[in-house]
């Protein structure tokens, strides 16, 4: 089954509890998993959060939405992943991140095409990155995720979940999906309140196609204005994606 595994969980050290800050008047949350459902290829979506009393809020949010949810270990994802995975019969799994609101089911669905028709073990979009940050996607088989979990040492590994795929890329048929222009130095995910900003101005901007929109529509906005994006131009990237740019 081919399995969408949302890591999310309600603490954040920049911006606490971001995953529940309202885009037009729905949380993030919500954005990030109603995006997912017009998948050619998804059929099953979960939501991996921590057993941390803390995300109680979310578990209670998953079940009155009646949305799949896994509960497991807070810092390492990699094994939260795992166990959700195991869970729920998963052999292809999609990584997404909570906090991004910008996700395109179009590209999601070409590098999990890329998965699929290449045999591969592991499909993504980001190592190098093309793609602005907030539209990454990593899809990777259930037997090269076990792989992973039983073999990843360092916090790094476990805390990014497919960093030790990049480390030994030998042990893995894997393979990059590029965008033609490289726009890596856009920011379309929700970090800090500056990210969050921009992600307001956007969703308002784009409010009629609400889950519709994608990334050329995110494009256009760009090219017509692109002072809008300096709201977020300064701030710092996850350590993880500033790894991926030398990859």
């Amino acid at each position: 089954m081919i399995t969408a595994i949302i890591q999310a969980r309600v603490g954040s050290t920049r911006l606490p509890n971001k995953i529940f800050y309202p885009l037009l008047s729905k949380p993030i949350i919500w954005h990030v998993y109603n995006r997912l459902l017009d998948s050619k290829y998804i059929e099953n979506i979960i939501i991996a959060t921590t057993r941390n009393v803390g995300d109680d809020k979310l578990f209670e949010w998953c079940n009155n939405n009646k949305i799949n949810v896994f509960r497991g270990n807070e810092n390492n994802v990699l094994k939260r992943y795992y166990e959700a995975a195991l869970k729920n019969n998963a052999s292809i799994i999609v990584r997404i991140t909570s906090d991004d609101p910008f996700k395109d089911i179009n590209i999601i669905d070409k590098v999990i095409k890329q998965l699929i028709d290449n045999n591969l073990d592991f499909s993504f979009n980001n190592s190098p990155p093309t793609f602005p940050e907030g539209l990454d996607v990593e899809v990777f088989k259930f037997k090269s995720l076990k792989k992973a979990y039983l073999n990843a040492s360092s916090n790094f590994e476990k805390e990014h979940v497919t960093q030790y795929f990049f480390k030994k890329r030998n042990l893995f048929k894997m393979m990059n999906l590029k965008y033609h222009i490289n726009y890596s130095f856009l920011r379309l995910t929700v970090d800090c309140i500056e990210d969050y900003n921009l992600s307001k101005k956007l969703y308002k901007t784009l409010e009629s196609k609400e889950l519709e929109f994608n990334f050329d529509n995110i494009l256009s906005i760009y090219k017509n204005d692109p002072d809008l994006f300096l709201i977020n131009k300064n701030v710092e990237r996850s350590d993880m994606y500033k790894k991926n740019e030398k990859n």
